[in-house]
């Protein structure tokens, strides 16, 4: 028996390190994830008013702020009692597609990628792992440059979110009551022109080069698949009724469900906090305790009726039924292309829809009191705010990442969460160089960037906290 650490995993958003225990045929038997990261935007908020948690929550994640902004807001939203009109739901919808298309073409080219190809024998793509690349030179080769491609495509969907939305990331005109930004004509055939080159590039260029990722690696789709359940929220609203592009629903089983926030929970006994384990977000708090015994993580494990689910694009296509192949690495790799181009196929409808020089915002005010649950789908999953709101501040704050989603902990029953359980029976070829480990963990594209390193500036680790609200 042995046991393999990496830590910190590179090529993802924040700092998570992932331990395995292997069995004398190097099959991993046992996995954590540990996120060493510790986000204390829930208490951050308190005390301040509702609309400043849609600019405050961007500060979460640089990678998908968009789907923070537009979830912070519509749980203030919910609060007051108000839904934007269309014109405001479409221009969040061009500015989340946007981030979208942007964060998908990161995920594969620079992120995943270079776990199967072969980069320069330069920085920034040494040192690397030296077995299992399986693509002639030619094929190399062309990956390689399609990875240098694809940096400028990505930043021409940021600046395609940043027309309406003002600037990515951290966008400025995402507020409750919808979105400050009115179109011009000028606005609209710059996004355009955009789209048009980024779409080229997804249908030339990406769909080759996923299927040929696919068909050299064939063996993952039978690999890193985990419990299999799925879980999505929904998301870009499609009128002012509710409809979504891709609706919300749970897959147990391999079979498709109903989804109510009623039956999430979040539990803490294998996390670094000292809140209450159990309870719905609208009911929970935040308070750390680093440190504590049996715990290994900051992330919290939620579970849906009681069992771990996993969030993503693999889930968003189970449910709306663009996807049903698989769960597996490749399985990830393929749904997050085919949503990828019904995105932008979705803008071009979209932005022709949009009306020029007409407001998608209305001024709700500060609801006195209330509460709301601000639920949509970032990037890499399901992403839900929930606030309290009293004496017109906020009172409580609660927030589930998709990452806390996929790399939870152990659960106080004893389940662990999505990626350790996809860990787990993986067979490693070289101990001493495990690709493999970092191929699964990088289909679920996971984000651990959601607030500061817990240390002090010399370096030394902190065990205690003194928490204290703004109240600003």
């Amino acid at each position: 028996m042995s046991t393999i650490t990496l830590d910190p995993i590179t090529r993802l958003e924040g700092h998570l390190k992932i331990n395995v225990t292997l069995d004398s045929s190097n099959t991993v038997t046992a996995a954590q994830a540990s996120g060493g990261l510790y986000r204390d935007f829930e208490n951050l908020l308190l005390n301040r008013v509702p609309k400043d948690a849609a600019f405050l929550t961007q500060r979460i994640c640089g990678l998908c702020p968009v789907s923070h902004a537009i979830s912070s807001a519509k749980a203030v939203e919910q609060a007051a009692k108000f839904t934007p009109n269309l014109q405001g739901m479409l221009l969040r919808n061009l500015i989340q597609g946007s981030n979208y298309i942007s964060d998908h073409i990161l995920h594969f080219y620079h992120l995943a990628l270079m776990d199967y190809v072969k980069g320069p024998q330069s920085h920034p793509w040494t040192p690397t792992y030296g077995q299992d690349y399986r693509f002639d030179s030619t094929d190399n080769q062309t990956l390689v440059d399609n990875y240098i491609k694809a940096l400028s495509i990505r930043r021409k969907a940021h600046e395609m979110g940043a027309i309406f939305g003002g600037k990515l990331p951290h966008a400025a005109s995402i507020v409750p009551g919808g979105v400050t930004a009115i179109p011009s004509a000028v606005d609209i055939t710059k996004f355009k022109s955009n789209l048009s080159e980024i779409t080229t590039f997804i249908t030339d260029t990406y769909q080759a080069d996923v299927n040929k990722l696919a068909s050299t690696y064939s063996d993952y789709y039978k690999i890193g698949k985990g419990y299999g359940n799925l879980i999505a929220y929904g998301v870009f609203d499609t009128d002012t009724n509710g409809t979504k592009l891709f609706p919300q629903g749970t897959v147990t089983n391999g079979v498709i469900g109903s989804f109510s926030q009623d039956n999430i929970k979040e539990y803490v006994g294998h996390s670094w906090y000292s809140s209450q384990s159990g309870t719905n977000p609208a009911s929970g708090s935040t308070t750390p305790s680093y440190g504590k015994s049996g715990a290994y993580t900051w992330l919290k494990a939620p579970r849906y009726n009681g069992q771990p689910y996993e969030a993503g694009p693999l889930a968003r296509a189970w449910i709306s039924g663009d996807y049903k192949k698989g769960v597996s690495v490749m399985d990830r790799h393929m749904a997050r292309y085919i949503e990828t181009a019904k995105i932008a196929n979705n803008l071009s409808k979209w932005i022709d829809q949009i009306q020029v020089n007409k407001s998608g915002y209305t001024d709700i005010g500060t609801p006195a009191s209330g509460s709301g649950i601000g639920l949509t789908e970032a990037p890499r999953g399901a992403l839900g705010h929930w606030v309290s709101v009293a004496s017109s501040k906020i009172s409580k704050y609660q927030i589930i990442t998709p990452t806390c989603w996929n790399a939870s902990p152990m659960d106080d029953s004893g389940n662990v969460g999505p990626i350790e359980k996809a860990l787990i029976g993986t067979t490693i070829a070289d101990i001493t160089q495990p690709v493999e480990l970092l191929r699964i963990v990088h289909s679920f594209d996971p984000c651990t960037g959601c607030s500061v390193h817990v240390m002090s500036p010399d370096g030394v680790e902190m065990s205690k906290f003194i928490i204290q609200p703004l109240g600003i």
